[in-house]
């Protein structure tokens, strides 16, 4: 019996969430038939790729070098299956990530356009930090992702969509206090004590300490799981963060809370639509690049005509 993608597939699921029944949850099928699907691929290649544990299994050396060797198969045959898909634009299924970050602010309005413009369009969307997302990618799970550049990786090419700037946030006390120190307020005033940020693994609390000269966050005690959690402490008292023009319509009208901006040149975040470089055809991710647009500039602009951008800023 020859290897098939099947089998493949289910491998690569097994690698990835390392047990049988949560693989086998993802793929639709029972635990008994993938755990058959494994054996058949290891008498197929003559070789073990899992050690199984009570509770818990791992990749043997043979298994790494099948897992490294199949993911880049998956994704081609990923590949062809999308270009047959989306030959027409944007109909049939699409598969799109987003992070945390970004999805609360902007789906509502990309969602609704693509319903009027694409009504037979079939969108699946994943929420996840960035580095799951680049996995869903890379292993043809997604057809697409949105996220913070940069995006490293030769494996993947992106497609800007919009410069997202950060205003500071904090209780109105603080923020006049800060204002009245110095008519050009920087990022790296931000005592760091006082900055709250996202928890381990989102890409924005990164990029906050980047912002803020900042090199890790030893200093900083207190992280939320989102930017509504961030800026309802924030607005009690509890500090300063920075907050993305995105998420100023929905997060930054928070009783207490008062918003600044920094000046020119103002600290931002590039965003993209990241897919495969392999990718046969592109052409629907300008359509889709294009929706995303229109709905974060509906955002931002609300951002800056709430709050204007500082002297000499576009």
């Amino acid at each position: 019996m020859k290897i098939t993608l099947r089998q493949l597939s289910y491998f690569a699921a097994l690698a990835d969430v390392r047990s049988f029944g949560s693989a086998a949850a993802r793929c639709n099928i029972s635990q008994s038939a993938l755990s058959q699907q494994i054996k058949e691929l290891e008498g197929n290649l003559d070789v073990q790729l899992v050690e199984r544990m009570p509770r818990d299994l791992q990749l043997t050396r043979a298994g790494e070098d099948v897992l490294a060797r199949a993911l880049p198969i998956l994704a081609q045959a990923e590949d062809l299956e999308q270009a047959a898909r989306l030959r027409d634009g944007l109909t049939g299924d699409l598969k799109l990530g987003i992070i945390p970050t970004v999805a609360p602010y902007v789906l509502p309005d990309l969602l609704r356009a693509l319903r009027a413009a694409e009504p037979g369009l079939d969108i699946r969307v994943r929420e996840a930090q960035t580095e799951r997302l680049l996995d869903g990618v890379l292993s043809g799970h997604l057809d697409a992702a949105v996220m913070a550049l940069p995006v490293k990786d030769k494996r993947l090419t992106a497609h800007l969509i919009c410069s997202d700037r950060f205003v500071l946030a904090g209780p109105a006390d603080r923020i006049a206090s800060l204002q009245g120190q110095t008519d050009r307020l920087r990022p790296k005033q931000i005592d760091p004590e006082q900055l709250l940020l996202l928890d381990e693994g989102h890409c924005l609390a990164d990029q906050a300490l980047d912002v803020c000269g900042l090199a890790d966050r030893r200093q900083i005690d207190l992280g939320a799981s989102s930017l509504s959690t961030l800026c309802g402490l924030v607005s009690e008292g509890f500090g300063l963060t920075l907050l993305p023009e995105l998420a100023v319509k929905s997060e930054g009208l928070a009783p207490n809370l008062s918003l600044a901006r920094f000046a020119d040149p103002e600290p931002a975040r590039k965003l993209a639509l990241v897919r495969r470089t392999s990718s046969l055809d592109a052409a629907w991710v300008d359509e889709l690049r294009t929706h995303l647009t229109a709905a974060c500039d509906a955002q931002t602009g609300y951002a800056r005509s709430f709050l204007a951008p500082a002297s000499g800023a576009p």
